[in-house]
């Protein structure tokens, strides 16, 4: 049995389980299993079939009557079998969705994803090349199978939003226009090969090459051909860009609204939650614009924000500078966040050129099994379009006291099964990184009010989101109401917007994971310092917040309340 995948579990049921569900997921996604230091799948992709998929969804549901058949457990087992119920149960009501017959997505997407294999794909020994290679050959069959899901949906009513496809033949179409020898799948086979005969080294090469050249190249081509000529004659575009466009919509929302705030919620109430957030955040802005900016007219702030040169950078070595320099801020101020940090670390990357254009301004990448740091990965194209004053808050969410700390954190749990310390719950990890914005503030780590005011904006970003995630799922507003929302209550630049909306049409739910968590979190937090008065200690409180790794929100106020009653003198 996986010791890795039972960790810390005493009951026979549950550890025989855990082992099969991450057995399962190892199979079915053989490039995360490489990620993850599984190595016997690494010849291998995922297969997306239809047929494929029917069998994981009737395994996910046989595997959730098996966990919710489990008799007494203690109550550290009880907390790993109550997260794999949710787990299972948010995939087995997804597929009301049928997500994979129809959504396109800019933000992360298969040809991306495919352009990354590199970066985790064992290149060490001839036998690391030769799985390598034979990847590169399943890769026509799985870009094949993309298209054909996304035709059988088409025949069914489900298509991708017009706007969002249009992004993504360009995508395609910027690969396609390079040499293969710059693909990003290429970049193997330029690097030297230290210790492998010549021999091997050349057939490699050669073999990389004609991989890309005879069999990627030409499905990539009929996959942005099947975009383009197929579905984006027919693609959802007005009202119906969102769910309220696609069958079964309404059901599907309801189904990612608790997967991704882990809460059964209202979506007209998270959309009035937002109204009364924008506003709170607008006084707040509105009261440093006048200290900052000379006006606290909201219009002007924004206006200044998104116009002045001043505020933009020059170069991507400046952008990369600064946040470096927030990080370093950060790692020093870690003793005065958590009493027992992650070792590991964290650094600044790059977001790849060819994504970049279609992407978000940064994200996060998590620590792999290898002993590589996570990576703060940062958006350098085009200099002039980014902003300083966002910079610091941005680092700050994505790195530490950010993701990074909660997931470096999670992956070193002692005793903890891996599916757990693996596992992604959005209103948890982006509640706290959110969260984390204003605790950078708290402990003096903004370099001026410019910079808090950006803070500000960016907690104003994502009150709006769940007023335009719900407007555009739940109440049928357009792309174009959702853009108009976006410029008129936040201070993100028009490409930005455009990003940002393209994102929430394109990846319903994800986007109220943000503010939904970090109300939570600051809520406990509140219902704690009153609690505990004087004994209340930050770092003590953050260590028990992040210590069992994601957990869904009702989860994670009992534990802190457990924890609180501990604590009181």
């Amino acid at each position: 049995m996986n010791d890795d995948a039972t960790a810390g579990v005493t009951d026979p049921a549950l550890r025989q389980l855990l082992h099969d569900h991450w057995e399962a997921d190892m199979r079915r996604w053989p490039r995360w299993a490489t990620r993850m230091g599984d190595h016997r799948y690494d010849h291998l992709l995922e297969d997306i079939s239809p047929e494929a998929s029917q069998a994981a969804q009737d395994e996910a549901e046989a595997m959730l009557a098996r966990a919710r058949a489990l008799g007494d457990l203690n109550p550290a087992d009880a907390v790993t079998r109550e997260l794999l119920v949710f787990s299972l149960q948010s995939d087995v009501d997804s597929e009301v969705c049928r997500m994979d017959q129809w959504n396109v997505l800019l933000y992360s997407n298969l040809i991306n994803s495919l352009n990354r294999l590199p970066e985790v794909h064992p290149l060490i020994t001839p036998e690391g090349g030769d799985s390598y290679v034979a990847r590169l050959r399943a890769m026509p069959a799985l870009l094949d199978a993309r298209a054909a899901n996304l035709r059988a949906g088409l025949a069914e009513g489900r298509v991708a939003n017009a706007e969002t496809l249009r992004r993504m033949v360009a995508l395609i179409d910027a690969q396609l226009a390079l040499p293969v020898s710059e693909w990003p799948l290429a970049v193997p086979a330029a690097d030297e090969r230290v210790g492998w005969p010549p021999e091997r080294e050349a057939a490699f090469r050669e073999a990389v090459l004609i991989e890309i050249t005879d069999g990627v190249a030409p499905a990539l081509t009929r996959l942005r051909d099947t975009m383009e000529g197929e579905l984006l004659p027919r693609a959802r575009t007005g009202r119906d860009v969102g769910l309220t466009g696609v069958p079964d919509g309404a059901a599907c929302y309801a189904t990612q609204i608790r997967r991704y705030t882990t809460l059964s919620l209202d979506p007209d109430a998270v959309h009035q939650t937002g109204l009364e957030e924008l506003a709170r955040v607008h006084a707040d802005m509105r009261a440093l614009g006048a200290e900052v900016l000379g006006t606290d007219d909201l219009a002007r702030i924004f206006a200044r924000l998104r116009e002045d040169p001043a505020l933009r950078f020059t170069s991507a070595e400046e952008i990369l500078e600064t946040a470096r320099s927030a990080l370093s801020r950060a790692g020093a101020a870690t003793p005065r966040i958590l009493k027992a940090p992650p070792d590991a670390q964290c650094v600044v990357t790059e977001v790849p050129p060819l994504d970049a254009p279609y992407t978000t301004i940064a994200y996060y990448r998590p620590p792999r099994n290898d002993g590589s740091p996570g990576e703060y990965v940062v958006n350098t194209s085009a200099p002039t379009t980014r902003a300083r004053y966002e910079a610091e808050a941005l680092a700050f969410h994505e790195s530490i006291p950010g993701h990074h700390l909660q997931n470096a954190l999670s992956r070193e749990l002692p005793d903890t099964p891996a599916f757990r310390r693996t596992l992604n719950l959005s209103a948890f990890g982006e509640g706290w990184a959110l969260y984390s914005e204003r605790l950078a503030d708290e402990l003096g780590l903004y370099t001026g009010p410019i910079d808090r005011l950006g803070m500000l904006a960016f907690d104003a970003w994502r009150a709006a989101r769940l007023v335009v995630d719900t407007g555009i799922h739940h109440q049928g507003w357009s792309r174009e109401d959702a853009v108009a929302f976006m410029l008129e209550n936040t201070a993100l630049a028009p490409t930005n917007v455009d990003n940002e909306v393209d994102r929430y049409i394109s990846w319903p739910g994800q986007a109220l994971s943000y503010k939904i968590g970090q109300l939570e979190v600051l809520a406990i937090r509140a219902d704690a310092e009153a609690a505990l008065g004087p004994a209340f200690d930050l770092p003590a409180f953050h260590d028990r917040l992040l210590g069992r790794g994601a957990v869904t929100l009702p989860m994670l106020r009992e534990d802190v309340e457990a924890w609180v009653e501990t604590q009181a003198p």
